[in-house]
């Protein structure tokens, strides 16, 4: 179950809608609200339902919700924002449908502030599937449906879902259009087919602070583990969670109900101390493990969301929004005790604090 500390809903203006993407950094808190194409920004964590954000990028008021605020890209728009990364000074965004990231040096201080760089497109005006379309293979600098973003202030990961791939890159770019360094998931910058030996399709990717990967392979319903991120650009995962054996892909394992070591469409993780949490979207729960796994199929010692780990439909069998139960999460994030997960299903953020 889930200790209610506020459950967020919106800006006083509007309801949030599918908010995908989540991150607390130095006591702001950052909102992909997905479905309306635009992130909020608070500077302190909101302590009622539909408290104003204090800044709205990619549009010019909360009030304003279209695809590129209406009118072509450009340096100040959003098409589907998902995946957020902050450290509290620089902002990082994965603009999704416009196959591209969005970089600001210091932190917005106004409604739809420009980005000052963009990764995967050659400038703030173009926004096609790797630059040229689809027919075209990708490149070290093109992106493809990239919902996932990382930073650990200095390095960056992008997933690049629909190029089947993580780009790494060796610090975070200061310029536009820069190539990636290293690429995870296939064996070059130009491939992007399925290969059943090193299958992915990362829609998350997250680097502890001691050095341990998570990539969510949303796809196949597991998560991916490496105990030094260095390792992933160069061999296979060391373990997984959600499968047995990295020959097995079933959803929830194929059997009738969920079990604490079983996922379905997982879409993100957060490391927790020495532990780390799973957002187990299929199943509307998240997943808790004290200990960050060595073996593949562990299961997990904590849930929430869901009254066991043997439930698993929307709302805990309810059908109900209500304070205890999630539907079909899709990230989360904790700052010192507190977490904020993007209850994406019900078009709210709950944050609470660690029981």
């Amino acid at each position: 179950m889930i200790e209610q500390s506020i459950i967020f809903k919106g800006s006083k203006d509007k309801n949030l809608l599918a908010p995908r993407g989540i991150w607390l950094a130095k006591g702001h808190l950052f909102v992909s609200d997905t479905g309306q194409n635009r992130v909020f920004i608070w500077k302190n964590i909101p302590t009622s339902p539909y408290q104003s954000p204090d800044v709205v990028l990619g549009q010019a008021d909360s009030l304003q919700i279209s695809r590129n605020a209406g009118a072509k890209v450009n340096a100040s728009t959003l098409q589907y924002p998902s995946g957020i990364w902050s450290d509290g000074q620089k902002l990082i965004v994965a603009d999704a449908w416009n196959h591209r990231v969005l970089i600001w040096h210091s932190l917005p201080t106004q409604n739809g502030q420009a980005a000052d760089v963009v990764l995967g497109q050659p400038d703030f005006n173009s926004n096609e599937p790797n630059v040229k379309g689809l027919s075209q293979p990708p490149s070290a600098q093109s992106l493809y449906w990239c919902y996932g973003v990382f930073s650990d202030g200095k390095q960056l990961w992008i997933a690049d879902t629909g190029n089947r791939r993580v780009l790494y890159y060796e610090n975070i770019p200061t310029e536009n259009f820069i190539a990636a360094d290293k690429v995870i998931g296939q064996p070059d910058f130009e491939s992007r087919d399925y290969d059943p030996q090193h299958a992915l399709w990362p829609y998350s990717v997250k680097v502890s602070s001691t050095g341990q990967m998570a990539i969510t392979d949303t796809q196949y319903y597991r998560v991916l583990l490496w105990n030094n991120w260095r390792d992933a650009l160069a061999k296979n995962a060391d373990c997984i969670i959600g499968q047995n054996d990295f020959d097995s892909n079933g959803q929830n394992q194929f059997l009738p109900f969920p079990d604490a070591h079983t996922l379905s469409w997982c879409y993100d993780t957060c490391f927790d101390k020495e532990g780390i949490w799973v957002v187990d979207t299929g199943n509307s729960r998240l997943l808790g493990f004290d200990k960050i796994p060595q073996h593949s199929g562990m299961p997990a010692q904590k849930v929430l969301g869901k009254p066991d780990f043997i439930t698993g439909s929307e709302n805990a069998d309810t059908k109900t929004s209500t304070e205890e139960t999630l539907y079909w999460p899709f990230s989360i994030s904790i700052e010192n005790e507190v977490i904020a997960i993007a209850d994406t299903g019900n078009h709210r953020v709950i944050l609470t604090k660690k029981k």
